[in-house]
């Protein structure tokens, strides 16, 4: 299994922000930033229009573990950058999930699953 690695540093998130891809859902937005490491690694932002501390948190909560259901189909070799929107508040993890795993696949970065 994949282990999941935080973004920390600004200039890993800026560098996304800029050079990245992004991909648009009304709960989040997604940057994809290709890198030459095969690794996974993820940052997850959440702005003051979230709400208080306790919401950032729960925002976070659900994106962290919307993509801890899709890490074992992503391929490596990408830093994810997701903002949170507010209306991330008023969704589960698993509308996320779904949401996410569109976008995703949307991008090209989750390996194909064979349906027989």
């Amino acid at each position: 299994m994949k282990k999941l690695i935080k973004l920390k540093q600004n200039y890993e998130f800026r560098r996304a922000y800029t050079r990245g891809k992004s991909y648009v859902s009304p709960y989040f937005v997604i940057y994809l930033y290709a890198t030459k490491k095969q690794t996974v690694r993820l940052g997850i932002t959440t702005g003051k229009k979230i709400g208080g501390a306790v919401s950032r948190n729960r925002a976070r909560r659900v994106l962290t573990a919307a993509f801890q259901g899709l890490l074992p189909q992503l391929k490596g070799g990408y830093d994810f950058v997701i903002v949170a929107r507010p209306r991330i508040l008023a969704v589960k993890s698993t509308q996320a999930h779904d949401k996410m795993s569109q976008l995703l696949e949307a991008a090209g970065v989750l390996y194909e699953t064979k349906t027989d």
